[in-house]
This record gives structure tokens, sequence and C-alpha cells, in this order.
């Protein structure tokens, strides 16, 4: 059984959609065509169309009536372009100073020397799971308790797969250097 609530607001819905609806098809071609005169590529104007109605449709109690509606939503369109523009533009300096961060962090580690050569192909042996485990550890300097909530695993285990991948490791440089002397075994640092 309906009550009046339900069928109240079952009908402002109802009527809310329409209207949306209403604005949709008189509206879109020529909001996609302002859009696209602006912004080159298609896909990105399309968003532009589809922001603009998700605008409208939170806000469809403060659309005007009549042609008002149009240029309301050519204001909508302007600002959610607007947010597009901004947006981009955040991006490209974000992207630009992480460039720069990276090649100077880059320029600032010193090249895998020839002391470390054993070391890295050693790694390239190894499975993926190692490589990280060891890399964590030893390029990172991660104790096994970081490592664990890097993984998403327990501590426990975390070092125990620890101890088992620098078995591995140690096994692997053995076997490609195995002309090195006890005395000058190589060690990772900080993977010990």
């Amino acid at each position: 059984m309906w009550t009046k609530n339900q069928n109240s607001s079952s009908l402002s819905r109802e009527l809310a959609e329409r209207r949306f609806v209403a604005l949709y098809e008189e509206n879109a071609d020529d909001l996609l065509a302002y859009a696209r005169r602006r912004i080159p590529v298609a896909e990105d104007a399309a968003d532009l169309v589809a922001e603009t109605f998700l605008v409208v449709w939170r806000r469809l109690g403060e659309v005007p009536h009549g042609a008002e509606a149009r240029l309301w939503l050519y204001g909508v369109a302007r600002l959610t372009l607007s947010n597009h523009r901004r947006g981009e533009l955040r991006r490209t300096r974000l992207a630009q100073r992480l460039r720069s961060e990276l090649t100077a962090a880059a320029l600032a580690s010193p090249p895998t020397g020839e002391s470390e050569a054993p070391v890295m192909r050693a790694l390239g042996t190894l499975n993926e799971a190692d490589r990280e485990l060891l890399l964590l550890a030893g390029w990172e300097e991660l104790a096994p308790r970081q490592i664990a909530r890097v993984l998403g695993i327990g501590t426990i285990a975390a070092r125990s797969r620890l101890h088992r991948a620098r078995r591995r490791l140690h096994e692997a440089m053995a076997a490609l250097e195995p002309e090195q002397p006890e005395s000058g075994k190589l060690e990772c640092r900080g993977v010990r």
C-alpha cells in the first residue's frame, strides 16, 4: 500500500527525471559543440559534457526554466572547463616536478660499481618475490617489520621469507662466482 509521501516522492523523482531528460535532449549537442571548440580531444569534450550534466542533476532545482536554462548550462560548462584546465595544469606541473626530482635522485645515486656486479647478476637469477624482499631490505633499508607492512604479510612471515631469500642469493652468488675465495666474499649492504 502506497502512502502519500511515497507517491509524492516517486512523483517528484519522476518529474525530476523528465526535466533532466528534456534539458539533456535540448542542450547536449550544443554543449558538446561548445566543448569540442575548446578541447581538442573528443573524449575530453564528451567528459566535459557528462560532468556538466552531473552538475545539472545535482542542482536540478536551481536550473532556470525556459531560454535561461540554456545560458545556465553554458555557465556550468564554462566553470567545468575551467576546473578541467586547472586540473591539467596541476597535473602537468606535478609531472614536471616529479621528472626533475627523479632525475636529480637518479644522478645522486651512484651507478652500480664493479663490486656490485656479482650481486646484481645473482639477484637477476632469483624469482621476483625474493628479489623484492632483498631489495626492500638492502636498497630501501627496511626492517623485516616494515617489509611485512609493505607486502601485507605478518612480521614472522617476512623474516622467514627474507632469511630464505638471503640464502638463495648467497647460493646464486656462489654459483656465479665459484672461483672467489672465502675471505673475499661479497656482502650486500643491509641484506645480511
